[in-house]
């Protein structure tokens, strides 16, 4: 049996929606905090079961019976984030799981300037150590925070953002797939090439891609990391927020989120989802567009 923790949220959902499309339900399971957002899988035959990565205990009940389990990446950061995905590692291993399959990140690297990646490096660590045969998906990232790093740009006809560096910006419809397809087919001992999409691009492309989709004017301005981080802070943003975003910026620097990989489209067997495609579908469409 497949179980597939996280699946009231955005990933581990459109993973299991593929994954019905190859494998019969009854060989399927389903986790999540609140299994009463799963009563739409439950009628399709899948397993459902309550899973709290806070709760070592209750996720033995979730993970019976398991060959193999999906432990989807929980949205915090710092050594609760850590904990919660070691709790998830060792009760997968007690439950007899052959093959743990996790979603990091191509950026996954403990001296990270962007929080999430040190705490992906520390559960790839627990996989190793685990004593299971693991794969852990090197994720590229989302494309849907393009949208939000745009922000006002699109009344301004300013994108205000630090300096950065390409990102392959990924959809979560094209990981989810390529979940399904290593999950269902196995390979990937140990870590995945960066699943990616096709290119990695700065914010000055973004900037183009917005403008030609709205038909509005959008200049990028480089603005120094402190100064970005105050205007976080004034519009209301939690500091651990800015520190993120800031944080983002400073990675792909680095080039940690880039370059793209052909790896994802192999697997999906077709081109992977471009970032200008994805926003054609996400930004309003300007005049006579």
């Amino acid at each position: 049996m497949i179980i597939v923790t996280g699946a009231s949220g955005q990933l581990g959902r459109a993973v299991l929606d593929n994954l019905l499309e190859h494998v019969p339900a009854e060989q399927l399971g389903a986790s999540a905090r609140d299994p009463q957002q799963l009563t739409a899988l439950q009628e399709r035959g899948v397993r459902v079961r309550p899973g709290d990565f806070d709760n070592p205990a209750g996720l033995g009940d979730a993970f019976e019976g398991a060959s193999t389990v999906l432990i989807v990446s929980v949205n915090s950061t710092g050594e609760e984030s850590v904990r919660r995905h070691r709790s998830a590692v060792d009760a997968a291993v007690a439950a007899g799981a052959k093959r743990i399959v996790y979603t990091s990140h191509m950026g996954a690297d403990p001296a990270s300037p962007f929080p999430p990646m040190p705490d992906h490096a520390a559960t790839e660590d627990a996989l190793r150590q685990s004593g299971v045969a693991f794969t852990s998906l090197r994720n590229g990232f989302y494309a849907s925070t393009v949208p939000m790093l745009l922000g006002h740009a699109l009344q301004t006809g300013e994108l205000r953002v630090p300096e950065d560096g390409p990102v392959a910006w990924t959809t979560h419809a094209d990981l989810a797939a390529a979940a399904a397809r290593i999950l269902i087919d196995g390979g990937f001992d140990g870590f995945t090439p960066p699943l990616t999409g096709p290119a990695a691009v700065d914010m000055t492309r973004v900037a183009e891609i917005a403008a030609q989709r709205t038909g509005r004017p959008i200049r990028r301005v480089i603005v120094a990391d402190e100064e970005y981080r105050q205007g976080l802070l004034a519009a209301g943003l939690p500091e651990s927020a800015a520190d993120m975003l800031v944080g983002l910026f400073a990675a792909s620097r680095h080039g940690d989120f880039g370059p793209a990989d052909p790896t994802l489209a192999a697997l999906l067997g077709r081109p992977a989802i471009s970032i200008e495609d994805y926003l054609v579908s996400s930004l309003p469409a300007g005049p006579g567009r």
